[in-house]
């Protein structure tokens, strides 16, 4: 896992141009602690972060290649789980390695596949090859956007990198933000390949862009499909376990310390149990972690997606699985701490979290740090298999995205923008048209019709636009502390089996998720195996809105930028509020101000509202 970036330009000479690229580079260094690197010729210049996970003294980068018509040359962030596989094919057609590391595998892939290397891949990855032979670029992110990949055209090229901060180094990106920016930071509706700054593009997953003297041309190599389901309950069941096994295994593989996050629900808990039974198998133990909050049974309320405490559920399973098991135990005064937002705002680079769930992310992958480098994650099962409570009520049918349906909305998006602003964004208009494109997007299998229709069509909503939130809040906290977090449920084969798998057999227990909880039945405690669907748990602290509250009311009270966006009044109201009297939708208003707060003083932005 690591941290990449670069820039080509056609019409100048880049090496005269280094500090710009060490700039650019060394904004990648929380993404890679452990070594960096550079390489530049005339048109083009490419900089790398590394945290060494397999082949730790051999997998150094930029990595390159020399042919008879000039270098090819790599930046990669990612892990192909089947490059041993691909390793022993390239070696049958006659290439040579020098390391041990999937990098080189991925490079010599392109040397022989070129652009089709992705459709040979399995893995998690964002990686550029500056191909000198015919002066291209050749930009490829995974299938399903687990890794993050950002780029921005200029007049004669493209700047390149993992996160915008990259490319925002670089002096040819101003820092602006205009009003369709702020539509997709304040929507909760992420539209794939749109970034807030004005001018930068998200890679789109499964896709790959070439840019060359003539321009950039970016294409589709995967993308869902429907197919006829053939499979009857009991195979299904057991090929989903099949692939599970299978997967983990891949994932499991390092030569670093690794670990899984375990928060007593069926996905992290299957993953935890499927994990330890293969360490077990070659005498190794697996280890856990687990995010907790002081007096949280004194304190804790059930929300629509978190009814019930993690922690008595994660006990079961360490003592069940016999695996090594640490909770980290965050306070309100932690979580509360301005450095410790800021730090979670720098990471994400967008300013509309999830409050103080960000804040625990942030220092639960920091405490883990400290004893692991790979951690694998259940992040996406929900998508995958159906877990949200709005996938089975009414939310489903609903003529929007299911997650911003109803009075039980996970995200309230218009709630903390000052009116004038809020009429020109112009919100629910935006959500509504992307739904549309979202949903008129969704394949279909002829005559699907009813129930089943609508139903692929939330599936593909969550698989497209919903996991992609997760999954860029996921890598950017856990990267921001060079932390490598796997996320096996996001495994190519396994998506694509379920999303073809009808309705009715994904909930053919009445139930959520039910074909992964009988696929994994067997290796959980019943309590867990029967545990209604919760999410990544909060904290119910009064110390930690206590404090958020003041600073709010401090922020409401202060001439700053933040208020540029944020309805002052409505902040400072709340941050006098009584605390029996703060929903928790208000305390996600206060939470977004102190974030967008934040984010003003990190970046900068220079608005457009024109």
């Amino acid at each position: 896992m690591c941290g990449i970036t670069g820039w080509i330009a056609y019409r100048r000479n880049l090496t005269d141009h280094t500090r710009v690229l060490d700039a650019m580079t060394e904004t990648m260094s929380c993404r890679g602690p452990d070594a960096s690197g550079v390489w530049s010729a005339r048109h083009a210049a490419l900089g790398h972060r590394r945290l060494a996970v397999i082949d730790l003294p051999g997998g150094a980068q930029p990595m390159s290649v020399e042919t008879d018509d000039g270098p090819v040359v790599m930046v990669y962030s990612g892990e192909a789980y089947n490059f041993t596989e691909l390793r022993d094919e390239l070696r049958r057609r006659g290439h040579r390695f020098t390391t041990d590391s999937d990098t080189e595998v991925v490079l010599h892939g392109y040397l022989e596949w070129g652009e089709a290397l992705a459709e040979h891949l399995n893995g998690m990855y964002a990686f550029a090859i500056w191909d000198a032979r015919t002066d291209r670029l050749v930009m490829i992110r995974d299938r399903m956007g687990i890794k993050p990949f950002y780029y921005y055209e200029t007049e004669d090229g493209v700047l390149f990198g993992s996160e915008p901060k990259a490319i925002l180094a670089n002096p040819l990106c101003a820092p602006v933000v205009g009003l369709d920016g702020l539509r997709e930071m304040f929507s909760f509706a992420k539209t794939p390949g749109h970034a807030i700054w004005s001018g930068m593009r998200e890679l789109r997953p499964g896709h790959l862009a070439v840019v060359d003297a003539s321009g950039l041309r970016e294409r589709c190599y995967w993308s869902l499909e429907v197919g006829e389901h053939t499979d009857d309950r009991r195979t299904t069941v057991a090929h989903v376990r099949e692939l599970l096994e299978d997967i983990i295994a891949r994932q499991l593989v390092a030569d670093v310390p690794r670990c899984t996050l375990l928060s007593g629900g069926l996905d992290s808990s299957a993953m935890t149990a499927l994990a330890a039974q293969q360490l077990g198998a070659v005498g190794e133990t697996v280890r856990s972690f687990a995010v907790d909050f002081p007096d949280q049974d004194k304190h804790f309320q059930a929300v629509d997606v978190s009814p019930t405490q993690d922690t008595p559920y994660v006990h079961a399973v360490a003592e069940h699985v016999r695996c090594e098991h640490r909770d980290i135990i965050l306070d309100g005064a932690a979580l509360s701490d301005p450095q410790v937002r800021r730090a979670a705002v720098a990471a994400r680079d967008v300013p509309i979290g999830l409050g103080d769930r960000d804040n625990s992310l942030y220092l639960l992958f920091k405490a883990v740090r400290e004893q692991s480098t790979v951690a694998l994650s259940g992040e996406s099962a929900d998508e995958v298999f159906g877990g949200y409570p709005w996938f089975h009520d009414e939310r489903r049918t609903a003529d929007t995205f299911p997650w911003l349906a109803g009075s039980q909305a996970l995200f309230s998006p218009a709630s903390l923008v000052q009116r004038d602003l809020a009429q020109a964004l112009d919100l629910p208009a935006y959500v509504q048209d992307h739904y549309s494109t979202a949903v008129a997007q969704t394949p279909l299998k002829d005559g699907e019709t009813g129930l089943e229709k609508r139903m692929r069509q939330v599936c593909h909503l969550h698989l497209t636009r919903m996991v992609q939130s997760l999954l860029d809040r996921k890598d950017r906290m856990s990267m921001a502390v060079g932390l490598e977090v796997r996320v096996p449920f996001c495994d190519h084969r396994l998506v694509q089996y379920v999303f073809n798998t009808p309705w009715a057999m994904k909930t053919f227990d009445g139930r959520e998720k039910s074909i992964l909880r009988a696929a994994t039945r067997d290796v959980l405690p019943q309590s867990v195996a029967d545990r209604k669907k919760s999410g990544y748990p909060g904290t119910f602290d009064p110390a930690y809105l206590s404090a958020i509250q003041s600073q709010a009311a401090d922020l409401a009270a202060d001439d700053h930028a933040a208020m540029q966006l944020c309805d002052r009044e409505l902040v400072r109201s709340l941050a006098t509020a009584p605390q029996d009297a703060i929903t928790p939708r208000d305390r996600g208003t206060l939470e977004r101000a102190l974030d967008i707060a934040a984010w003003f003083d990190l970046r900068q932005p220079v608005l457009n509202l024109g």
